[in-house]
């Protein structure tokens, strides 16, 4: 199988950094002046350097995201199925060395947080878990899926690393998108944030977007958790690798999401901050640089930044996001996977949008504009 990691062991990551903190003023006004931009074009735009041409880039942005998506906004919300976990963690309220209560959601408790999910009116859920390869594991989301299916419209999940055939087996079960996160591409950083468990595989998790293309999944969410290294070099090598799957698996939808690094039980501050200018210049050189890109921000920013980035870029939007399993009515008071910042209710959210001038679907939300070709 052919994957990403030759084509990332070509780059230093040292001279990566060097380009873009080298980037002078007169090379960020010619990528400004270009209609078609390309991966170096890219990282010039998340320079120091470009940080002074935000409000062009911010303009740009929208001009270029209402012409390709319309002035539409999906809305999901997380269902998370358990708090176990066999992995260790520095950043994570789920690590194993954590001494929280752990729980899984059985039949029963997985129904009665969809039902209250379907009373705000969510039609797209994703699936999310820790990594606990004995007991969430493919079976157990099968199950969920079959139980989950006939409630929702779209269904996505964002747990470990699987191999290709489970993934195949998710696709014939009608999942519609998978997101995995490298947390970072820094190799030496990432064993120091994930000492311990089958996380620790930078490799294989690597890999893992390339087992997803080749199942044949609709769409593969990409990202990294900001805050963990330079943000500015970990996003051009997420855009490389994004780039490598649309030449690869040139049939597949792409996302692209930004968790900041948010407090949780037991976690380590951030190494590195990203203010919310920087963001949003992160979000705007997406945009720029790939037109096709749906782009997802979640309930980790707060609501005044969230209702300001709603005309630049952004596609799609969690709301009324519960980050511990049973958090909607089993268990409202178990532990977080990490502190929600937008703490407004879907209805709340939802009238935000419209007073924007914007549509939230809450369904069918790529029958609802027809510029996105590939």
């Amino acid at each position: 199988m052919t994957t990403f990691k030759p084509l990332l062991d070509q780059y230093s990551w040292d001279q990566v950094k060097k380009k873009i903190y080298s980037t002078r003023d007169q090379e960020v006004q010619y990528v400004l002046g270009k209609t078609k931009l390309d991966l170096t074009d890219f990282m010039m735009l998340l320079s120091p350097a470009a940080t002074a041409y935000l409000e062009q880039m911010a303009s740009r942005a929208q001009e270029i995201t209402q012409r390709r998506f319309g002035k539409t906004i999906q809305l999901y919300a997380p269902l998370y199925l358990s708090n176990e976990c066999q992995n260790i963690c520095t950043y994570c309220g789920f690590s194993m060395d954590n001494k929280i209560k752990r729980k899984t959601l059985n039949n029963t408790e997985l129904l009665l947080e969809a039902m209250a999910l379907k009373s705000m009116g969510v039609e797209h859920v994703l699936l999310v878990s820790g990594e606990a390869n004995k007991t969430v594991e493919i079976n157990y989301f099968l199950n969920a899926i079959s139980l989950l299916k006939p409630h929702f419209s779209q269904i996505s999940i964002e747990v470990q690393p699987l191999e290709q055939n489970e993934y195949e087996l998710l696709q014939q079960a009608g999942v519609h998108a998978i997101l995995v996160y490298q947390e970072t591409y820094h190799r030496e950083v990432y064993k120091q944030y994930h000492p311990k468990g089958k996380k620790s595989n930078f490799d294989y998790r690597l890999d893992t977007p390339d087992r997803i293309g080749q199942a044949g999944i609709h769409k593969i969410g990409l990202g990294v958790l900001l805050g963990l290294e330079d943000w500015r070099i970990d996003s051009f090598f997420t855009a490389a690798h994004i780039a490598y799957l649309q030449r690869q698996y040139w049939q597949t939808r792409y996302s692209i999401s930004f968790p900041r690094l948010r407090p949780a039980e037991g976690s380590v501050a951030p190494n590195f901050n990203l203010s919310d200018k920087h963001l949003l210049q992160l979000i705007c050189a997406y945009r720029l640089w790939n037109d096709n890109l749906e782009i997802s921000i979640s309930t980790r920013e707060n609501e005044a930044f969230r209702d300001h980035i709603i005309p630049i870029g952004v596609t799609t939007m969690s709301a009324a996001s519960k980050t511990n399993p049973g958090g909607y009515v089993v268990d409202p008071q178990a532990l977080e996977q990490f502190e929600v910042s937008d703490e407004r209710s879907m209805e709340t959210i939802k009238k935000q949008i419209q007073q924007m001038g914007y549509d939230p679907v809450m369904k069918d939300w790529e029958s609802s504009y027809s510029g996105f070709i590939y």
